[in-house]
This record gives C-alpha cells, structure tokens and sequence, in this order.
C-alpha cells in the first residue's frame, strides 16, 4: 500500500510541475570578506596551523567564486538567464594539491601536510576525503554566455592574494 501510494504522490507531483521552468545557480567555493578564506575566516586559520591536509593525492578539483561575483551573477540571472543550471564560478578550477599549497604560501604558512585517505576518513570522513580527492571542477560557460557575466576576479590565485 505504502508503494502505491509513494507513486500517486510522485505521479501527482509531477503532474502538477509540469510546464514549470527554473533557474538554478551552482556556486563554487566562496572566498572573500566575511568568508571562510577570509584573513580570520576558518579556513584560513586551519591552514596557518596546518590543521587543513592535502589527503590522499589532493587531486579534488575545486572551484572557487568571489562573493562580489557571485553577488553579480546571480543579480544578471534575475534578468538575463534561461532555465536551466549554471556554474557561478571563476576561470580556474584547481586541484586541491595545486591550490591549498599555493593558499599556504599567500599566508606565508608553511606547506600543508599530506595524509594518506584512511587518516584523512578518520579526520574528515569519507565526504571530505572524496572533496579533496575526487571533486571535479565546474565550466562558467554557460553563465557567461547566457548571463552575459563575466568574473572580476577571474582566478583565486589572484583573488586569494588580494584578501592577505
């Protein structure tokens, strides 16, 4: 009976959805002021303390978005996007290995350390580990074209230096 009735509601659902258009924008990592890459945020006194590892081979790709773009694309969005899905993020997406080094360098903190992906489940659990070893990047394509936005900060290896 539970079967039948999970159906009907999911059919009744969809019946009622259909023809419904929406806009959804997918944000990467936010740094900036008042974000955790700020000069005191969390993220940033990790890993001044070392206490923010690379895991396993750190090849996660991250994206990244500065607020102040974000902000701005998601105002073109009110008028200028098309259904559908799109990445507000900067032109560089990165590997973990690649960008937390570099992070650590703008901080003038020593290198992060590397665990092996049993420490890092123990520390971080199997969502952080596949985060740092297994996210992939995203294309702003799409928003650029159909927003008509274009990031200010076009990459955070500039953006992050712009914050210390």
């Amino acid at each position: 009976m539970a079967e039948r009735d999970s159906k009907s509601t999911k059919n009744a659902i969809e019946t009622d959805c259909a023809g419904l258009e929406g806009l959804v924008l997918r944000y990467g990592s936010f740094y900036g002021p008042g974000t955790t890459f700020d000069k005191d945020g969390h993220v940033t006194k990790l890993v001044q303390k070392r206490s923010f590892p690379i895991i396993g081979n750190g090849s996660g790709i991250w994206s990244f978005v500065h607020v102040d773009d974000a902000a701005e694309a998601t105002c073109l969005s009110l008028d200028h996007g098309y259904s559908g899905l799109y990445n507000i993020v900067d032109d560089e997406p990165a590997e973990v290995s690649v960008w937390l080094p570099e992070f650590a360098a703008i901080l003038s903190a020593k290198p992060p350390i590397r665990i092996p992906r049993w420490l890092g489940r123990l520390a971080a659990g199997e969502s952080g580990v596949c985060l740092m070893t297994e996210a992939r990047g995203a294309s702003n394509q799409k928003a650029k074209r159909d927003l008509n936005w274009q990031p200010a900060h076009r990459s955070w290896r500039s953006g992050f230096r712009l914050l210390h």
